[in-house]
């Protein structure tokens, strides 16, 4: 061993032999330099070895929390050997807290905690130490790192992480069994003194439980402790550091433990006889009564199961056990001629626990008497409900099935069947009254109907009105009788541009049929095409592909193509679908542009813009147009009379919204001044009289022969229409067409009129114009007079 190494041993003896120093002893090198210290030792090389002598020593320092002097507290002192007391050195302190929480005399090293210090919240403070010269502010001593650790004492106490704890255990355990384990927590230092050891304690729930002081499991202390009695238990825990002993600090918990259930308890029938009356009418089948054996324990433990052990009436009575209320019903499978039977049931239960076998049989028995009320019954069919199967393809007339019923009455009356109809409103079945053979009348399709749901009706002959309905479920089995078709209605391109075997359609199928291994088709076509060809993608699918390079729609706009689908059922169906295909102008990515021919005609330098812009220039023309016409004509047309003379002798106003075209009469202006004209029975003139009176007529001249004519055929025809005005209006003929030199005979139009009109020529229509022509040849003259 070297000098070096025996030297470092020594120093760390000495280190590790007085830890708890307070002062720190700064080791002076000269010129701040390192240099040798110790002896020398010679290097392999031959080179003399020097050990270089630390600058700096330190201890770790120690404080004590929860300090409550009135003055600093004091932590210890940093002091070098270069320090002469003079006053030349100048110690700084910095890290953790440095300046705040510790301060230091700059002078003699000195150091102080300037306020308590809590170890929960920080457990050690790691600061640095430097001694330089006041004048050359050179450091003396290198930066060196101690540690300034907290010295715990017991102020916190035992926390639990919950208030109140729930558990359980099953009741008859063993003393000993583990409940539940609580762990308190305690903020104090572990390692240091008894602060953190804790010791746990029951305060209240003995004797039925304890714990262990190390652990805090709570196990139990009493056998045999049974939740029939008692099934809450309420258990305080205490948890107190210092080891438990006394001035320690103490926290508690409390645990609510339930006795859980087991199955301690055999069922039992609160009597040991039961009475049951029944009519016979009963059906097979239904509840006649029920029994019920109680069981003090809950949940499973107390289920029961009921079964029929002995009597006479074992072959004629059942016993289901219902789940829900743990009772056992009695359901009748036939009756006899016999009106009474005994039957012994038993309870036992199903659930039994193999520590508890000790405490006996887990059963119970009783004696249920029946006794039967003989009533006319209705007839009883075998079964609550019947399931036919058919395939769609059976002849009509097949049975598919019979349905069977009896009269339970000892008369045994005979049975007659039908259907109601209105669960076969389509009458597609039919049952043979006698022997209850269900059969089709007309035929069957799955894809219509898969399921066909009859009632069939039971009734006695000798007593009609006494009926039993029972359901009767037809299910129609599928027949591959449809064949596959196109999934979708599918709109088809090809681009002039597309090349051989270019993809342009995707095609499935569907079929109305559901064969049991699935759907499976078959693409193909027709015919050979030498523009398209099908190819099958074996998923039921298929692409359609093209068969050569490019297509033109000047040529063929639209193709054709048939295509075969076929399914893979038995037998056989396929059905043929025809594709239509258009050809269309398509860009470089294959997207549709046209697949008009007409479009290519179209200039080339004209935009789709231009087009619009014409478009609805023509038609703004074409409402100006309308509009101008519609004014022309608006402004020629004026109310039926303007005129202020009294002509309403003449011209009957419907100017009010009364009672409508039936109630007209009330304007007849010649009845309203002379009432004593009115008839007794004056024909309504809104419907065509029986007797049509013909008006009297004046001997009209030779030259008027035409105008006569014209009126009494006009006259004629509005009689005769049924949907004509009513007869007490105005029938006016006053326009003859614009090719007539008289033009319009009514006063209607004349304020469209531009000019004065010379009406003269009216007198010389006859007798029938002289008024005419003074009306309107008075006017005139008036109007000049004026």
């Amino acid at each position: 061993m070297t000098i070096q190494q025996v030297l470092l041993l020594l120093l760390l003896w000495m280190w590790l032999s007085h830890p708890c120093h307070t002062e720190m002893l700064f080791r002076r090198t000269p010129d701040l330099r390192p240099r040798s210290f110790g002896g020398r030792a010679l290097g392999n090389d031959g080179k003399a070895i020097h050990r270089q002598k630390r600058g700096w020593m330190w201890n770790q320092f120690f404080l004590l929390e929860e300090y409550t002097g009135s003055d600093y507290q004091y932590v210890g002192k940093l002091h070098s050997d270069q320090d002469k007391g003079d006053g030349s050195l100048k110690y700084i302190l910095s890290g953790d807290g440095a300046g705040t929480l510790f301060i230091i005399d700059e002078k003699t090293g000195d150091i102080h905690a300037t306020r308590r210090i809590d170890r929960e919240e920080k457990a050690f403070y790691t600061l640095r130490a430097q001694a330089i010269n006041r004048r050359t502010l050179r450091p003396v001593e290198p930066e060196s790192e101690f540690v300034i650790k907290i010295h715990d004492i017991n102020d916190n106490e035992p926390t639990f992480p919950e208030e109140v704890y729930t558990a359980s255990v099953p009741e008859m355990s063993v003393v000993g069994t583990s409940v539940v384990q609580v762990t308190a927590t305690d903020a104090d230092d572990p390692s240091y003194g008894n602060s953190a050891r804790i010791i746990y304690s029951i305060l209240q729930g003995q004797p039925y439980f304890s714990v262990e002081p190390e652990t805090g499991i709570i196990r139990t202390a009493l056998p045999n402790m049974n939740r029939e009695n008692r099934e809450q238990y309420q258990v305080v825990i205490q948890a107190k550091d210092m080891g438990g002993q006394m001035g320690g600090l103490s926290g508690t918990t409390t645990v609510n433990i339930t006795l859980t259930d087991v199955n301690d308890n055999p069922p039992r029938f609160p009597q040991s006889t039961i009475h049951l009356r029944v009519p016979e009418s009963s059906p097979v089948g239904t509840a006649i009564g029920s029994v019920k054996a109680t069981d003090a324990d809950t949940g499973k433990n107390a289920e029961v199961e009921y079964r029929i052990i002995d009597g006479d009436g074992t072959d004629m009575f059942d016993i289901v056990t219902q789940k829900d209320t743990q009772e056992g019903i009695i359901t009748p499978l036939d009756y006899e001629t016999r009106r009474l039977y005994t039957l012994k049931v038993e309870a036992e239960n199903t659930h039994v626990d193999p520590r508890f076998y000790y405490l006996g049989p887990f059963k119970d028995t009783i004696i249920v008497k029946i006794s039967v009320e003989d009533v006319d019954e209705p007839p009883v069919f075998s079964r609550s409900s019947y399931l036919f199967e058919v395939h769609e393809d059976i002849e009509l007339g097949t049975i598919i099935g019979t349905v069977m019923a009896r009269d339970p009455d000892s008369a045994s009356s005979p049975i007659r069947f039908s259907l109601d109809r209105h669960t076969d409103l389509d009458r597609i079945f039919n049952i043979h009254s006698g022997n209850g053979s269900i059969y089709t009348s007309k035929p069957l399709d799955r894809e219509i109907s898969q399921w066909h749901n009859l009632s069939v009706i039971a009734a006695e002959i000798n007593n009609p009105k006494d009926t039993t309905r029972v359901p009767v479920y037809v299910r129609i089995l599928d027949v591959n009788d449809n064949a596959p078709q196109f999934a979708v209605f599918y709109d088809t391109f090809v681009c002039e541009n597309a090349r051989a075997g270019q993809l342009i359609q995707t095609i499935s199928a569907v079929d109305k049929d559901d064969p049991l291994g699935g759907q499976k088709f078959f693409f193909s076509l027709a015919a050979v095409n030498p523009n398209f060809t099908v190819q099958d993608n074996e998923d039921n699918t298929a692409r359609i592909l093209t068969r050569r390079n490019g297509f033109s729609r000047h040529e063929i706009s639209t193709y054709l193509l048939p295509v075969v689908i076929s399914d893979n059922d038995y037998p056989i169906q396929s059905s043929t679908g025809t594709l239509t295909i258009r050809v269309c102008a398509c860009d470089s990515r294959g997207n549709m542009q046209s697949c008009s021919a007409e479009a290519l005609l179209l200039p080339a330098g004209l935009s789709t813009g231009a087009l619009v812009a014409i478009l609805l220039c023509i038609i703004i023309l074409l409402v100006i147009v309308v509009l101008f016409a519609a004014l022309k004509r608006q402004r020629k047309k004026e109310p039926l009379i303007l005129s202020k003379e009294d002509i309403r002798d003449n011209i009957v106003s419907y100017n009010d919204e009364g009672g409508g075209e039936e109630d007209t009469q009330a304007f007849d202006i010649g009845t309203l001044r002379n009432p004593a004209a009115i008839e007794d029975k004056k024909l309504r003139r809104d419907i065509i009289p029986e007797t049509l009176f013909v008006p009297r007529r004046t001997p009209s001249a030779p030259d008027n022969t035409d105008v006569r004519d014209f009126i009494n055929q006009r006259l004629k025809e509005h009689d005769t229409d049924p949907s004509a005005p009513p007869y007490d209006s105005l029938a006016t003929y006053a326009y003859e067409g614009n090719d007539s030199i008289a033009e319009s005979l009514s006063s209607l139009e004349s304020g469209t009129t531009e000019g004065d009109q010379n009406y003269d020529y009216l007198r010389e229509w006859g007798p029938r114009f002289n008024k005419l022509a003074e009306m309107y040849g008075g006017g005139e003259s008036d109007k000049d007079t004026s």
